[in-house]
C-alpha cells in the first residue's frame, strides 16, 4: 500500500482549506477522502463509537464510498489506509501519546 507523494505543511494547509480530497490506497484501490485535518468532531464520534461504515461515509467521496463497501477490508487494512490518508495530507494520524507526566514531583505533606 502507497500513499500518494508527500506534501509539505504549507501544501496540506492548502488541501484544507479548499476542501479537496487526498488519496490513499485501501486493498489495492485508490480512493478519495477529505484530509483528516479537515473532519469534523461529529465523524470522530462515530470512528471512536466503532461505527465505521458510517464514519467512512462522511470522509470518502460517494465513489469511494461505494468501492469502500465493496471492498469490505478488514481493521488492519482500514488502519493503513487511514495511516497512508494522513501521510498523503502531510498530517499523522493514529494513537495520541496522551497527556505527558510532569517532570517535577508534588511536595506530599
Amino acid at each position: 500500500m502507497t500513499a500518494t507523494k508527500e506534501v509539505t505543511p504549507a501544501e496540506a494547509q492548502e488541501i484544507e482549506a479548499t476542501g479537496h480530497y487526498v488519496t490513499a490506497e485501501l486493498c489495492g484501490e485508490k480512493l478519495e477522502l477529505v484530509p483528516p485535518g479537515a473532519w469534523r468532531q461529529s465523524w470522530q464520534r462515530k470512528l471512536k463509537a466503532g461505527d465505521m461504515d458510517e464514519f467512512m461515509e462522511c470522509v470518502l467521496s460517494a465513489d469511494s464510498y461505494g468501492l469502500y463497501l465493496d471492498l469490505d477490508p478488514t481493521n488492519d487494512e482500514i488502519g493503513e489506509f487511514l495511516n497512508s490518508a494522513g501521510e498523503a495530507a502531510g498530517e499523522t494520524v493514529g494513537k495520541s501519546s496522551g497527556l505527558s507526566r510532569s517532570s517535577r514531583t508534588t511536595r506530599r505533606r
